[in-house]
């Protein structure tokens, strides 16, 4: 197990014999690190904290550590890591809170670029991208393949929609549609469809068609939501992807960016 003779390693800590920990890194108590998985130069991890196989964690980077949440008071909250994700310089990830369900969750293949940060409670899925200092406030929850752009922020239980675009410097208050593309000047505003990131992942020209029609009812139309929801159901409803947009719509407690 190739630990460097500078890292401090609780000795409650589990290390896969496979994975690597760099110089100066400090892994605390009940960390668990899986097989293959690369802890580079000064990491500083703190447990409860499980973490899969194949990752890797940049350096400056922590993880696990306490929430900045003024409610917290020291419960034996947890973090869990999937697999093959890409921990950044400068990345926090802060561990859950009794208010949010004791645990913070990243699953598999995201990149977590630059001084980005995951609040307490925060639910991140699989294949996403956060951008250079994108803030993720608690109890968000972030749905596969999202992209967040550079230095954006999203409020405290947001929710990010499968298949979504921030684009950078947006400040998010409310839930941000699936497969749409979202982004702000002056204030946040849904341009439609993400019709690259969905071509890319290999969505049908319908169902991509099916969607531009649907945000186009709801952004561009001069109908009120229930009409225009009314209409997609009418027009376009049926395809999957348009279903899974209404049922999002309809579970939203905080609104939704039109």
């Amino acid at each position: 197990m190739p630990i460097h003779p500078t890292a401090i390693v609780d000795s409650t800590a589990k290390i896969a014999e496979s994975a690597e920990v760099g110089p100066y890194c400090v892994i605390g108590a009940n960390v668990d690190i899986g097989a293959r998985t690369v802890v580079k130069a000064h990491v500083v991890m703190e447990g409860p904290l499980a973490i899969g196989e194949d990752n890797v964690f940049f350096p400056y980077s922590t993880v696990g550590v306490a929430p900045q949440d003024l409610k917290y008071h020291g419960e034996r909250s947890c973090t869990r890591i999937g697999h093959r994700n890409k921990i950044r310089e400068f990345v926090t990830i802060h561990r859950g809170t009794e208010g949010g369900g004791m645990v913070t969750t990243i699953g598999d293949d995201n990149l977590l670029m630059v001084q980005v940060h995951v609040a307490h409670d925060v639910r991140l899925g699989s294949h996403c991208v956060l951008s250079h200092a994108a803030t993720v406030g608690g109890h968000v929850a972030i749905e596969n393949w999202a992209v967040v752009g550079a230095g954006s922020a999203i409020h405290q239980f947001c929710r990010i929609g499968r298949h979504s675009m921030i684009g950078g410097y947006s400040v998010v208050t409310q839930d941000v549609l699936p497969f749409s593309t979202t982004s702000a000047k002056r204030e946040v505003k849904v341009y439609g469809e993400n019709k690259t990131g969905l071509e890319r992942r290999g969505f049908s020209a319908e169902s991509i068609e099916a969607l531009h029609k649907a945000f186009r009812l709801l952004s561009r139309s001069k109908l009120n939501t229930s009409q225009a929801l009314e209409k997609i159901q009418a027009e376009v409803g049926g395809t999957a992807e348009v279903d899974e947009l209404l049922k999002f719509i309809s579970a939203s407690t905080r609104g939704f960016i039109k």
